[in-house]
């Protein structure tokens, strides 16, 4: 089974999940990136991503160096934003076709995962989606122990 790392990371937190997933697996990696990238004070992107995820916005993303078609299993890396995935994500979901494809969530958040999981496993229904890991951050320092990621990653390997 032929894995690949696709994550969208904003602070670099969910970035730095993506890299421990390849260390381990030795996966490729590709990173989602908006077109325009989000500019301004945390604050500021924060309120665009709330009315981003209020209205179902999709920016447009740059493609991928890798063809998610090559693939059977994704490791899929999102921040939650607003109780979901990032607005970047759901660009990728909605416009690739996963039937049949394993997806293995890694979800990072500073406080809640919100319905970020039962959204992926909506939008991905022809997809084999497993559980995911809700991996927690305070700022830039990981709260959720190494030692748990790194067990979700070997349950997700094969």
């Amino acid at each position: 089974m032929k894995s690949v790392i696709v994550y969208y990371s904003y602070s670099g937190n969910t970035k730095e999940i993506a890299e421990m997933i390849h260390k381990n697996t030795g996966a490729e990696m590709a990173e989602i990136k908006t077109v325009t990238p989000y500019k301004g004070s945390y604050n500021s992107v924060v309120s665009q991503g709330q009315k981003e995820v209020n209205r179902g916005y999709m920016p447009e993303i740059m493609p991928l160096e890798i063809d998610i078609n090559n693939y059977d299993k994704i490791f899929l890396g999102t921040p939650v934003w607003w109780y979901t995935f990032a607005p970047a994500v759901k660009t990728f979901l909605n416009n690739n076709d996963f039937n049949g494809k394993t997806i293995c969530p890694f979800i990072t958040n500073g406080g809640w995962i919100g319905h970020t999981e039962d959204d992926i496993k909506n939008v991905c229904s022809n997809a084999d989606v497993k559980k995911a890991i809700n991996i927690k951050f305070n700022g830039s320092d990981l709260s959720t122990s190494v030692s748990e990621i790194n067990k979700w990653i070997e349950s997700n390997k094969n």
